[in-house]
């Protein structure tokens, strides 16, 4: 398979809900700062840093633009770990790659492109080594890597660090190797506002920073932004997810696809009043179980796998659970995995629970589905190339094939990695300075004085949550998206100022996108589960948009 692969067979889906405008401010390029490089990269998680290394080793100049600071991140969040098969004498002995690729497969409910999963589980052991000889510290066993399993998976081949602190690790090693790079030079606290493209073509970013919107250009651009958790009140991301590389991709003309397979991952710290926390799925992988409010387990009766069958099956096993005894949390019991196992393999989800007076080797753990990780995005190559000349995609903002309708546990820092190393590869190729560039962004008319943003994104939050949640029907959706259009098109209408207006834009614009997506795809598969599901599931149906369709 070629390395420019894009998944076959899509249905285009021509109504868009609300035309959006190209461009969030208006600009003239030749009164703004100017930044230029070969490749320009956007994000700075496990995908964002990895292209930017890939490229800067091609030889190429890279600008790295991070959002906030390299610490923080919804890769820096992750706690189960990297799901990969390693080389022999490293790996379980009764492990391959074709198990992995099988498991990834069964979780995805038959829309992975088996291709794409094959390509990229396959380069797993080299992404590791990549990352291990760039610093990054996996927690050991007798000499080898420390191996546990999760849900899904058929058997122990996550990576971990510091027992829960994966994400943290992986982004220490990695950013300390872009920031010591001397190709490499890395702006922290960059909002990046729009793509800016010529006859077609993907020539930079316009991004804001201490008060000033700046120009960066480049032969290459590279989006690794993340995902759109933020767009549900329930949610494990950091308030950093808002979608802002999908929302400005499709503002772009980019094809988007596949966004109605939002991931709700079961556990989260449920205590009233506080942000959700998420509770590591390799708790259940280590022998936690979910107990309902009167102390039964209850996942027996759900799927065979119980405790460790996807997550989509476990989430909505709970929202069964809680709508019969109208709970409002279901439980997670780890008590009887030892008091010092426990300590020493989940250290930062005792802390977390410590803080509200939870001791976890004695006390069960208040839990509820959140929504966690986007399996659609920007329609990808196997390289990272997006429909756009210019831009590349990686990383969660990226719909490459190989999550289908449901992640399959720790395989999106694998993606990242992999998807990563391609993207900035493939980027760098076709990299180098563009030259002057000239032109000016249309303005639109000022958006109403009197909008009050936090409101406006609080609701939408709500309205995603109640409607757009982990059950759905035609008639949530409808109201959904008729909604959102409406605040779009009146409300939030006209040309923000500041940071908050524009990710209001980038929420709604994915909310919108999200809603009209898990509309058009009435049957129910994976992750989207429709309470009045009609027909058949089409494998190889793809809900794709583009804006101006």
């Amino acid at each position: 398979m070629g390395r420019s692969h894009i998944i076959p067979h899509m249905k285009i889906v021509t109504r868009s809900g609300s035309e959006m405008p190209r461009y969030l401010v208006g600009f003239d390029l030749r009164r703004r700062p100017h930044l230029e490089a070969d490749v320009l990269v956007v994000g700075g998680g496990v995908a964002g840093l990895s292209a930017a290394l890939a490229a800067a080793e091609a030889g190429q100049e890279v600008l790295l633009l991070v959002k906030g600071s390299l610490r923080e991140s919804n890769t820096a969040y992750a706690q189960g770990g990297v799901a990969a098969v390693l080389k022999e004498g490293d790996r379980d002995a009764t492990d391959t790659v074709e198990r992995h690729v099988t498991d990834t497969c069964q979780a995805g409910a038959g829309l992975c492109d088996e291709a794409v999963v094959r390509d990229i589980l396959t380069e797993a052991s080299g992404a590791i080594e990549f990352i291990l000889s760039r610093g990054c510290r996996f927690d050991q066993e007798g000499g080898h890597a420390a191996l546990t399993r999760e849900g899904g998976h058929s058997a122990r081949r996550i990576l971990h660090a510091h027992g829960d602190s994966t994400g943290r690790e992986v982004i220490r090693s990695l950013g300390e190797a872009a920031s010591r790079h001397p190709l490499i030079t890395v702006i922290e606290e960059a909002f990046a506002i729009d793509l800016i493209t010529v006859e077609g073509r993907v020539v930079g970013v316009l991004y804001f920073r201490r008060d000033e919107l700046i120009v960066a250009l480049a032969g290459s651009t590279v989006l690794a932004t993340g995902g759109c958790g933020w767009v549900w009140r329930e949610t494990t991301n950091p308030s950093c997810a808002t979608g802002d590389g999908l929302a400005m991709a499709y503002r772009a003309g980019a094809e988007v696809m596949d966004l109605e397979f939002m991931q709700f991952h079961p556990t989260t710290l449920y205590i009233a009043g506080a942000a959700r926390q998420l509770i590591s799925e390799a708790m259940r992988g280590e022998g936690a179980v979910l107990k309902n409010n009167a102390g039964e387990r209850f996942m027996p009766n759900y799927h065979p796998d119980a405790d460790l069958a996807p997550r989509d099956v476990v989430s909505r096993s709970i929202l069964a659970e809680l709508q019969r005894s109208g709970a409002a949390h279901v439980w997670l019991d780890a008590t009887h995995l030892g008091a010092d196992f426990v300590r020493n393999r989940f250290p930062s989800i005792a802390s977390a629970c410590a803080s509200f007076g939870i001791d976890i080797t004695r006390e069960w753990i208040p839990v509820h589905p959140s929504a966690h990780y986007q399996c659609g995005g920007v329609r990808s190559g196997s390289d990272g190339r997006s429909t756009l000349p210019g831009l590349w995609v990686a990383g969660e903002v990226a719909c490459t094939g190989l999550h289908g309708a449901n992640r399959l546990a720790s395989n999106s820092v694998l993606e990242g990695l992999v998807m990563g190393l391609r993207t900035g590869r493939a980027a760098s190729a076709e990299g180098g300075p563009l030259g002057r560039v000239r032109m000016v962004g249309p303005k639109s008319e000022a958006a109403s004085p009197s909008l009050d943003i936090a409101d406006l994104t609080h609701s939408l939050r709500a309205l995603m949550w109640r409607r757009v949640g982990i059950e759905r029907t035609a008639d949530d959706l409808a109201t959904a998206r008729r909604s959102i259009v409406f605040w779009l098109t009146h409300q939030a209408k006209g040309e923000q100022r500041g940071i908050a207006g524009w990710t209001l834009q980038n929420l709604l614009t994915v909310g919108m996108l999200v809603a009209q997506a898990a509309e058009v795809r009435t049957a129910s598969v994976g992750t989207h589960c429709r309470l009045d599901s009609v027909g058949a599931v089409d494998a190889v149906h793809h809900a794709l948009v583009r804006q101006g369709d």
